[in-house]
């Protein structure tokens, strides 16, 4: 494995790029008149409604933009997770069986605890603005059992039960977890290449707008392919030039754009996403990278409380101060994440 690929600061500074599209995007969906996204269905009319927002824009129009695309920091976050899980237990001189310090069940286990220090901070905090802020979530008793066990992913109608929202992740990490030590660990790329394409054909087999397909992209097979991409580029990949990066971050994002305009070839948008945003820290200067790997740095405790922030201040933006609120959120969300940084640390990790 070639070890220029991505550095630590670089791998941060993608983290850094998918964490500001995230918490940008879990805000602006939220406005009302603002496009949508495609993220766990496909919806034409959301397609058409971008395209009427550029072709007339106004001043949301960045809020359109953010809104539609943010959550493809999500297939960023997978890949480098995967990307990570190769570099650390498959690139050492240790045997397969040592490669994860005591066996699957060891290797689940730290992994669920690791996910789960970080969600029960923000999740504990956000209860509790929650019920203290108008529009509090009905909690039902076995949906927090769920959420506490990282398994409400598997539930039936999970955009219903999983509040916060964007805690779905947890889940689908643990789930990625599990599929990456008890199939694809120190095993064949077939095996990565093989999941990867059975878990995009299962999807394409139903509709666009199916309750089947955000089922299964509220789990690992609609994660499968960014995750796989982050395995085989960690054993696989090459450095470039950066007049290829500049080439592959162009392509992307044309295809990004083309793959977001038809439902077949929107399920390859997050390759589009990936390639570009990897090129794209390749080719930035160290000034933009060093704001971008900060970032990085404070992004796990961004996402665990960016809910917290969004619950006190969207009101704002419902009552028509838009950018006041957003720029409110923004400043709020980054100053808590660096306290909930600082909390975490002093929380053990699992042994």
């Amino acid at each position: 494995m070639n070890d220029k690929l991505l550095s630590r600061n670089e791998c941060n500074a993608l983290r850094g790029i998918a964490i500001i599209g995230i918490f940008l995007h879990n805000y602006c969906h939220w406005l009302r008149g603002i496009v949508r996204e495609n993220e766990y269905q496909y919806f034409q009319h959301n397609v058409d409604s971008l395209l009427g927002a550029v072709g007339n824009p106004d001043w949301n129009l960045p809020i359109h933009i953010v809104s539609f695309f943010g959550h493809y920091g999500v297939p960023v976050f997978l890949f480098l997770s995967a990307y990570g899980l190769v570099r650390k237990y498959e690139s050492s001189g240790r045997s397969a069986s040592e490669s994860t310090d005591g066996g699957a069940w060891h290797f689940i286990r730290v992994h669920f605890l690791k996910l789960f220090k970080m969600m029960i901070v923000g999740y504990v905090a956000f209860t509790m603005v929650d019920v203290v802020t108008p529009g509090t979530h009905h909690y039902h008793v076995a949906y927090v059992l769920a959420q506490l066990g990282l398994v409400n992913n598997l539930l039936p109608n999970p955009d219903d039960i999983i509040w916060p929202g964007p805690y779905w992740f947890f889940g689908l990490m643990l789930q990625l977890y599990v599929v990456y030590r008890l199939v694809l660990h120190r095993r064949s790329s077939l095996n990565v290449v093989i999941l990867m394409v059975a878990c995009t054909a299962l999807q394409a087999v139903f509709g666009p707008e199916s309750s089947e397909l955000n089922y299964l992209r509220y789990n690992f097979i609609g994660g499968m392919l960014p995750f796989g991409m982050g395995m085989l580029y960690a054993r696989y990949g090459r450095d470039m030039s950066r007049q290829h990066y500049a080439c592959v971050l162009a392509v992307g994002v044309l295809m990004l754009v083309l793959c977001s305009l038809n439902y077949y070839a929107w399920f390859f948008a997050p390759v589009a996403v990936i390639a570009s945003t990897a090129a794209l820290v390749k080719l930035l200067p160290a000034s933009v990278n060093g704001v971008l790997t900060w970032m990085g740095s404070i992004s796990a405790a961004l996402f665990v409380c960016h809910p917290l922030t969004r619950k006190i201040f969207i009101p704002l933006s419902h009552r028509g101060d838009i950018y006041t609120g957003l720029v409110l959120y923004i400043l709020a969300s980054i100053a808590l994440a660096w306290l909930f940084r600082e909390l975490l640390k002093r929380i053990p990790n699992p042994r």
